[in-house]
């Protein structure tokens, strides 16, 4: 059996500009439809977070401008099937990376709150980078990869070609625009080979050597059955 860890933000904030603190967390659809599509994979799934801490949804994912009528009440009734996982998370800290055969990150503005400068979970993306094992970040969880670092100090992820959100997306939202710094311009100048869709919030994924990158929630599902068939492919089924 395909094991799956989830790495969750644990943030139910992201600080911006001048101090201002907007409320956030995980994005509803980018960690309901992935772990559904897994889970209708029979793949097993392990949520984690920094200390075990049970993670925030953030309201706005599951408001009227996040998304169809039909896709957010399928979003909100699998996360309440699974709020017992969500309740329960295992120390992200406590996890070995050798134990599991992907591991998948969803966004939400939480991961640049707590995951961008998170030496756990550093030191898991760069230990899983290294081993050939998937590694999917989605939407702004592209961001943990800036904890990561060689034992050189340089970082894993230079050369390689991701997605994520993009600045535009990113200031559809007022409060976007007060960000100390926006993913994708730090992508580029971390040295990644950064690309997006030619239109905004439409689904693009991105997958370079073992590293499959996803830019925005409608790109949820798409990442996910793209991984789901990797692995099958190289499992021979």
């Amino acid at each position: 059996m395909t094991k799956v860890l989830f790495v969750v933000s644990a943030a139910d904030r992201w600080t911006l500009r001048g101090g201002e603190v907007h409320p956030s967390g995980f994005w509803g659809e980018e960690l309901a439809m992935p772990h559904k599509i897994f889970r209708e994979a029979g793949w097993e799934i392990t949520i984690a977070t920094p200390g075990g801490k049970v993670p925030t949804l953030d309201e706005l994912s599951m408001g009227r401008t996040a998304g169809w009528p039909s896709k957010l009440r399928e979003v909100d009734a699998y996360l309440k099937s699974i709020q017992g996982e969500l309740d329960s998370p295992r120390v992200l800290a406590e996890m070995d990376p050798d134990e599991f055969d992907v591991v998948f990150y969803p966004g939400g503005h939480g991961p640049m709150e707590d995951l961008s400068v998170d030496a756990d979970s550093g030191a898991l993306i760069t230990r899983v980078l290294r081993s050939g094992k998937p590694l999917a970040l989605l939407c702004h969880a592209p961001a943990a990869a800036f904890a990561a670092r060689n034992e050189d100090g340089s970082w894993p992820f230079t050369g390689y070609r991701m997605t994520g959100l993009s600045n535009l997306e990113e200031k559809f939202n007022s409060f976007g625009r007060k960000a100390v710094w926006l993913l994708e311009d730090r992508l580029r100048e971390s040295g990644a080979e950064y690309s997006k869709a030619r239109l905004p919030l439409r689904p693009y994924v991105v997958v370079d050597r073992n590293l499959y990158t996803g830019q925005n929630p409608p790109s949820s599902e798409r990442l996910a059955e793209r991984l789901v068939a990797d692995v099958n492919a190289a499992a021979g089924r």
